[in-house]
């Protein structure tokens, strides 16, 4: 290698370390630079506006990541003459006795399906049945009829019979001589109850039944002492629930865990006339279309006038059935209505023995 070459090359060695050394040199500056302007704005931050927000959130760090310590215990001395407590406390009254108060009627749950008055019913075949013949006014007493008529008495208290001038007895027995029975009772002027009509009769079947609408039901028609709604009476209405048709229907005024019952005197149609003197209804009094319409009409035309209210339980929401009257003051509570009571019974064969 000639001398120029080598020369060359020193030179060219030389020049690169020594620029080398000017950008180290140069870095380092700037390094030292940035260093000064970030404390120079790091003081100012701290001395400036945002001083309040680091002070927060210095003082959040030390409340949830570095808690104080504290006791382990906690001592609890005798209270002192100054430290009165109150203790929480209720104080509850005694329950009142459940008592029979009056209450207006509810609404109807059941929409009422009302038609015009309808043609005279046509029925198939005779209305007597094995149960023997109808009998109305005029004929004497059969020793059967006297025995209801001395139970029916039996049952009346001096308000119940002084206040109503009509009374229906219906045995909801399943045999004897008064079962499965309709006996019309009127009350004379002397206060002696005669016997004007006894008819053949069909109450519930008393059985659990599925209904058309999906209901297990009990087909039964409760014993009791009732009153008529004179606000449900109807030539014609259609049951809803049982999907039947209810000619010259007079439904009870009776409440039972706080809604109307559906419990009525009405006509058999011309498939069930055939089984009147046998249980045969999803609860109510079946009779004869023809006996049903003189009695709808005898009733609505001749019965009008003040009743007394029967008494209500408050507490079970249930009217009485056991013909316990609403009283204010001492006095009875009157509305109106129709003068006629209904006494349902479960005596049959055995009526007899009860005398």
């Amino acid at each position: 290698m000639s001398a120029f070459r080598v020369l060359g090359f020193c030179y060219l060695a030389t020049a690169s370390i020594f620029a080398l050394a000017i950008a180290a040199a140069d870095q380092a500056r700037l390094r030292d630079a940035a260093d000064a302007a970030g404390r120079r704005m790091a003081d100012q931050i701290e001395g400036g506006m945002l001083q309040p927000v680091l002070n927060f959130a210095r003082a959040v760090d030390q409340q949830f990541f570095d808690p104080p310590q504290r006791s382990a215990t906690l001592a609890l001395g005798a209270p002192g003459p100054n430290d009165a407590r109150t203790y929480a406390h209720a104080t509850v009254p005694p329950r009142p006795q459940a008592r029979l108060v009056d209450r207006p009627p509810p609404e109807a749950i059941e929409p009422l399906m009302i038609a015009p008055d309808l043609p005279p019913l046509e029925t198939e075949g005779s209305e007597e049945d094995a149960s023997g013949p109808s009998q109305d006014t005029g004929a004497p007493e059969t020793p059967a009829q006297a025995l209801v008529r001395a139970r029916l008495e039996r049952s009346l208290t001096p308000e119940l019979r002084d206040n109503f001038d009509l009374f229906l007895f219906i045995s909801k027995a399943a045999r004897g001589p008064a079962a499965q029975r309709l006996y019309v009772f009127r009350k004379e002027p002397q206060g002696r109850l005669k016997l004007v009509h006894d008819w053949a009769a069909s109450t519930g079947r008393e059985r659990y039944e599925i209904s058309p609408l999906g209901y297990n039901a009990f087909t039964a028609t409760p014993s009791g002492i009732y009153q008529f709604d004179p606000a449900r009476m109807y030539r014609h209405y259609t049951s809803r629930a049982w999907n039947g048709e209810m000619p010259y229907a007079m439904f009870f005024n009776w409440e039972r865990a706080g809604a109307r019952t559906g419990m009525a005197i009405h006509a058999a149609t011309a498939r069930n006339v055939s089984r009147l003197g046998r249980r045969d209804s999803a609860g109510c009094i079946h009779i004869s279309p023809r006996h049903a319409a003189l009695l709808y009409n005898m009733i609505r035309s001749d019965y009008r006038g003040k009743v007394p209210r029967f008494a209500y339980d408050a507490n079970g929401k249930t009217m009485s059935n056991r013909g316990d009257l609403a009283h204010d003051g001492g006095q009875l509570e009157m509305t109106d209505g129709y003068r006629v009571l209904i006494d349902i019974e479960d005596v049959g064969a055995e009526i007899a023995t009860l005398y």
